[in-house]
């Protein structure tokens, strides 16, 4: 029996939670085009005859240590580093960016071998590219494996997961063998809700985000949740409330959705929208609000 923790990490929008989620086979981790959307370490957990992979999905780590958020961000990807079994880098096809020699900085120092994920091949118009890319990175550090692959289509996975498998250490299982998540209902349910107004709203509102659950009671198939949206800005509030409250009331409806097949059940949700000045560039704002390593 192997078992163990696995780290996902890369630049950010490479498609780590992507992966994370069709590895688990579930919806664990929160997704979007922009960039920073994942901002805990969550940790989706698969149990196979064969053993137990703990993955951990991170931030992404990037080069801006500007605001409050940003080093949080820098800081819970570098800390999952620690301690894991095996480190999977993702980056986005065959394309090497400054903030990838980051994350090359960041993985060695870790002892644990590193399989390099080529993410979304299935998007790259020449495939003949991917050979001088795998030899220069061949180059750059001694990978235990290269596998060009696609988290959205599946496409390759069985080989990863076949790798991952080889490199773990012995050992019992970790988590409940019917268990894919550390996380409670109550965060996913914060997640779920971050990411409808995500995909609902424009550049930078997003990243003035943040969702904290007020409320959450379970009567039989009912959960009752209510939830507070946090912003930084008066006209951030008005852009997330939209003209006659219609942008919450279509990422309510979308968010409920979500939840009542997460829930198994009906669920009634409840947001509202409050301005806490510049709370991503404060340290105390970001604690009380659950950013804590």
């Amino acid at each position: 029996m192997k078992a163990g923790y696995v780290a996902l990490v890369g630049r950010p929008n490479v498609g780590k939670s992507t992966l994370l989620n069709h590895l688990i086979g579930q919806k664990i981790s929160i997704t979007s085009r922009r960039p920073q959307t994942t901002r805990h370490r969550i940790h989706g957990i698969k149990t196979t005859e064969a053993g137990q992979a703990v993955f951990v999905d991170t931030p992404g780590i990037h080069a801006s240590q500007k605001r409050a958020m940003n080093r949080y961000l820098n800081r819970t990807a570098g800390t999952a580093l620690l301690d894991v079994d095996v480190i999977v880098w993702i980056v986005d096809r065959p394309v090497w960016l400054p903030e990838d020699d980051l994350v090359l900085e960041r993985i060695k120092t870790s002892a644990a071998p590193v399989i390099l994920v080529i993410n979304k091949v299935d998007r790259l118009e020449d495939k003949a590219a991917l050979l001088p890319f795998l030899e220069s990175a061949q180059q750059r550090h001694p990978f235990a494996a290269l596998i060009p692959a696609s988290a959205l289509r599946g496409h390759n996975l069985d080989a990863l997961e076949h790798k991952i498998m080889e490199l773990l250490p012995e050992g019992e299982p970790i988590f409940d063998q019917d268990q894919l998540t550390d996380r409670s209902l109550r965060f996913l349910a914060a997640e779920i809700i971050r990411e409808k107004l995500i995909r609902s709203l424009g550049q930078e509102v997003p990243h003035a985000l943040s969702v904290e659950i007020e409320q959450y009671q379970t009567e039989g198939k009912l959960t009752r949740i209510a939830a507070l949206i946090w912003v930084e800005r008066e006209g951030q509030k008005a852009i997330v409330i939209g003209q006659q409250g219609e942008v919450l009331k279509k990422v309510g409806e979308r968010a409920r959705q979500d939840l009542e097949r997460l829930t198994e059940g009906k669920v009634f949700l409840q947001l509202w929208v409050k301005v806490k000045e510049n709370w991503s560039d404060d340290e105390r704002a970001l604690r009380s609000l659950g950013y804590a390593e």
